[in-house]
């Protein structure tokens, strides 16, 4: 029965097999027709597909996104796709697999191998005759690259061709053999696999796709695999397999060699081996990832050494300062070519990374082979055991960074502290997380160029300590007096010293002459506590870019100032400070000046020579009772674009009139704790007329007038704790984000307004609202907390809509930054851009948060949306203390034909081509929805 079954499931397919239909209108001659059916079925029969892997695990996805990058369907144009990333990540392996999927639909295909490393032993000539020979199926005898450029033109011209270039490390391989898409008859697709992305944007290859590391699960699965070969795994070796996984860190490449080394052996043989390699990293695995290195110039290879070894999760800033200090040049380019290779990655937050921890491992290994016996020989030290190795030997000539941080504070028994004098080649300095049992008397090397060192053990800067190049000098809470520092700055010329930093000195109460530090550019020493005085060379520290003064509690006076670089000027928390300091002639380099929580009263008519001032914060100090008027003039000034005042009544004089007064030039402007009633709020909104954010939450008015709806660049407004507002009489036409948190007298009506579904139709408003209110065209809502769609060809956007549960004490719930939901697309995540910049939005019981989300501006979306395919949408809600949840699709943005909500390729066979690339594009859409419950309400 089961053969008879199989035999009418056939026959049923054979039957529904379409066949070749001829139109002599569209098809021409019968014959020519017939020859490109002939053409078709030979390539299928005879073109062998390439072996891809045995395993292959995470490469479906990839597969699909490069192949909807080629746009193969699309016959108008030669397009060309580069896939770049680190080594050992699996672009030859993704390449492969992609050639497979598609090479049928070309007339001719080549796949050129190892382009590096041919180029380098046979020439380019020998890579063209290759392409020639793959594709034209001649031999040719090319004499240079000149006739092999001519050749591959002429023969290539008219043909429909698959070209694959992997590995290709030179912009010359590429002039060589795909010079311009007028080589090739349009509908040629053209790949190319590179670990440098710079050189793909040089060629003009603006389409490209960067791979990606396994995740922990493809990782566990692909290791499961090759060390145990589909048997069953004990579940002895679950912690050790996870702790194999955590080396590898997702790199194809480790994974393989691993599961190789480690198969059929104990556990107790696997932690050995893993044990080794986390001190010296495996040979396969280091030749591979040391490529990139090699391709490197002798600077850029010295500026990765330092990333590596010592300032991975660096702030890029500081880690430009430290080099420019080290090497004494700015290094920029450099660490941008290491991104570029592939080698480093700058967080969205502005945080150096590497792109995986093994090529972290690579550099340290490379620096560790400098001299593997006498680490003092080596050029950087970072590991706790060979710094001190080399302390016992009190020597180390060679070395020019050391980088010590302990992971956990740790105090220091036996230091003599004369460790470093003979390290005449140390240039950085970097001692973190340390304190000392005794004060040793530390010696430091004259050629120093930069020094951070919090807790520096001893209280006094060494006396023959004169480093004429010290660029960067950062000791926080140090045990340094006035005394000592007055008496160092005054008879030795730290001539270069840029940066410096002496936060939280419990004992420092003077800043004494610092007039020799007329290089200085940043100069910190905030939370001082018992800071008194601070001489007035500090207000003539003319190359002075950011002063930081904050937290000094005890600090009565701040001398005059004449800094005419100076960008920030920061004396928040000054609590006994109550004049601002006087300003001595123009600086226009001013940007920021923040005083929160002091006694200053006025501003000195001075002020008004801060012509460049963007942003302006003052709060007044909680025990400070009175509102204090702040000039209109000020206000007025030109460059003023963000202004917070807190306790501070900004009203112009009373005799000014609203019809009269001049629009204020600000954008941001916070007013929260002012107080603001009925009358004054209209001349604020008429005097500052160009507002983009305004925040006027804890006032007291008990009308939003009508005048609002005037404000047309309006688009954040924060009406938070005005528990006395009833009305809001108008809306700014462009408003994205309103919150009106425990404004609990505000009427339903209004609340009515603020929800109707035009005011959300544009796209991208959040509004936070009192009480529980859903509206009706909220069509989904879930059970449970996440809901699915099917979407192709334009994402459209999508409102989320929370209630907050009611409690008799109306208690804050908690915080959260947006939007509070994980969008997955084809079973990756993507992030969505935070309209609020990481602020935050507290959650209120009793309350309704409504979130328009445009699902065109998330980040990640290019590297898993396919174009013309079905794309598979998961929304999880993040369920912290909602009560329920809803969900509506805007469905002008996208035509209803491409949006279902039930999944359309379980309403189709698949074809046969895609199960020989051994995945289903079922399981790849799919996503796993067992547990999603979405009614629909309205759809």
């Amino acid at each position: 029965m089961e053969r008879l079954h199989k035999w009418k499931m056939a026959l049923k397919h054979a039957a529904n097999l379409s066949g070749y239909h001829f139109n002599p209108r569209n098809n021409g001659y019968e014959y020519e027709f017939i020859q490109q059916i002939v053409r078709f079925i030979s390539n299928q029969i005879n073109r062998v597909p390439l072996h891809v892997v045995d395993y292959p695990v995470g490469l479906q996805r990839q597969v699909l996104k490069v192949y909807s990058l080629l746009d193969v369907r699309s016959n108008d144009e030669v397009k060309v796709v580069g896939i770049y990333g680190p080594g050992g990540m699996g672009k030859t392996t993704l390449a492969k697999a992609v050639y497979n999927f598609i090479a049928d639909q070309f007339e001719c295909v080549c796949f050129l191998h190892n382009v590096r490393e041919n180029s380098t032993k046979h020439g380019l000539e020998h890579l063209q005759n290759d392409l020639l020979s793959q594709t034209v199926g001649f031999e040719f005898k090319l004499r240079n690259s000149s006739e092999g450029i001519s050749t591959i033109k002429q023969r290539l011209q008219r043909k429909k061709v698959l070209l694959i270039l992997d590995d290709v490390d030179e912009l010359k391989q590429l002039q060589a053999l795909v010079g311009g898409l007028d080589w090739f008859s349009v509908g040629s697709r053209v790949i190319i696999t590179t670990r440098d992305k710079h050189l793909l944007a040089s060629h003009g290859i603006d389409v490209t796709y960067e791979i990606r590391e396994l995740n922990k699960k493809e990782a566990l699965e692909l290791l499961r695999w090759k060390t145990f070969k589909g048997k069953q795994v004990n579940s002895s070796y679950e912690h050790v397999l996870k702790r194999a996984v955590n080396y590898a860190s997702g790199l194809p490449l480790a994974l393989e060699i691993l599961g190789s080394n480690l198969f059929g052996k104990h556990i107790e043989e696997w932690n050995s081996l893993l044990d080794r390699y986390e001190r010296i990293p495996n040979k396969g695995i280091q030749k591979i990832l040391k490529v990139s290195f090699d391709a490197l110039e002798e600077d850029e290879q010295s500026v990765f050494l330092d990333i590596a070894c010592c300032f991975k999760g660096y702030k890029l800033k500081e880690v430009e300062d430290i080099l420019c200090a080290h090497y004494s040049q700015c290094m920029k380019y450099h660490i941008g070519v290491l991104v570029e290779k592939s080698l480093v990655k700058i967080s969205r937050r502005g945080y150096v990374r590497l792109h995986h921890d093994l090529i972290e491992d690579v550099g340290k290994e490379i620096v560790r082979t400098e001299s593997p016996k006498d680490p003092e020989k080596r050029s950087r030290l970072w590991f706790r055991e060979d710094i001190f190795q080399a302390f016992e030997k009190n020597s180390g000539s060679q070395v020019e960074m050391i980088h010590l941080e302990f992971p956990l504070p740790e105090k220091i028994e036996e230091w003599k502290g004369d460790e470093f004098k003979k390290m005449e080649s140390l240039k950085t300095l970097t001692i973190k997380n340390s304190s000392f049992v005794s004060k040793p008397q530390v010696q430091l090397p004259n050629g120093l160029r930069a020094l951070e060192w919090p807790r520096y053990p001893s209280q006094h800067i060494p006396s023959d300590f004169r480093p004429k190049n010290l660029s960067i000098c950062k000791l926080p809470n140090s045990d340094l007096t006035s005394f000592t520092l007055a008496n160092s700055l005054k008879e030795r010329m730290f001539l270069c010293m840029k940066v410096l930093h002496l936060d939280d000195s419990k004992c420092l109460t003077e800043i004494s002459d610092v007039s020799g530090l007329q290089n200085l550019e940043e100069f910190s020493f905030q939370r001082c506590e018992n800071l008194l005085t601070i001489h007035d060379s500090v207000g003539f520290l003319y190359k002075l870019k950011i002063l930081n003064a904050e937290g000094c509690s005890k600090l009565r006076r701040f001398p005059p100032i004449q800094l005419p670089s100076l960008q920030k000027l920061e004396l928040s928390f000054c609590k006994s400070l109550k004049n601002f300091p006087e300003i001595l002639g123009k600086m226009e380099s001013i940007q920021t000046i923040c005083f929160r929580e002091t006694l200053i009263e006025e501003l000195p008519d001075s002020f008004q020579h801060l012509t460049k001032l963007i942003q302006l914060v003052l709060l007044v100090a909680e025990a400070h009772q009175l509102l204090i008027r702040i000039p209109s003039s000020i206000l007025m000034m030109p460059k003023l674009n963000k202004l917070r005042l807190c306790g501070y009544h900004l009203l112009p004089n009373q005799s000014d009139k609203p019809s009269s007064m001049v629009s204020s030039k600000v954008k941001y402007l916070r007013l929260d704790e002012c107080k603001l009633k009925d009358d004054s709020l209209p001349i604020i909104l008429k005097l500052f007329a160009n507002l983009t954010h305004l925040d006027l939450s804890l006032s007291n008015f008990t009308i939003l007038p009508e005048c609002i709806k005037e404000h047309q660049s309006l688009i954040s407004l924060n009406l938070d704790d005005c528990t006395r507002l009833q009305e809001i009489r108008g809306i700014p036409p462009n408003l994205k984000f309103l919150s009106a948190l425990n404004c609990e007298l505000l009427s339903s009506s209004c609340t009515s307004m603020l929800l109707n579904q035009e005011l959300h139709e544009v796209g991208g408003t959040i509004f936070c609202l009192p009480g529980k209110r859903i509206p009706e065209w909220f069509e989904l809502q879930s059970r449970g907390w996440s809901f699915s769609f099917w979407i192709r060809n334009r994402l459209p956007s999508i409102s989320l809509l929370y209630t907050t549960e009611s409690m008799i004490n109306k208690s804050c719930l908690g915080r959260f930054c947006l939007p509070v939901a994980q969008l997955y697309i084809n079973g990756r995540e993507c992030t969505f851009d935070d309209p609020l910049k990481g602020d935050y939005i507290w959650i209120k019981s009793d309350h309704t948060y409504l979130l328009n989300l445009n699902l065109q501006d998330m980040v990640g979306l290019d590297e898993t949306f396919l174009k013309n395919e079905w794309n598979h949408a998961h929304v999880l809600i993040n369920p912290l203390r909602f009560r329920k949840s809803q969900m509506h699709i805007f469905k002008q943005e996208s035509s209803m034909d491409d949006i279902q909500f039930s999944d359309p390729y379980k309403k189709r066979e698949l074809d046969d081509d895609v199960d020989d690339v051994f995945y289903d594009v079922d399981d790849v859409l799919d996503g796993d929805d067992d547990d999603d419950k979405t009614t629909h309400c309205n759809g």
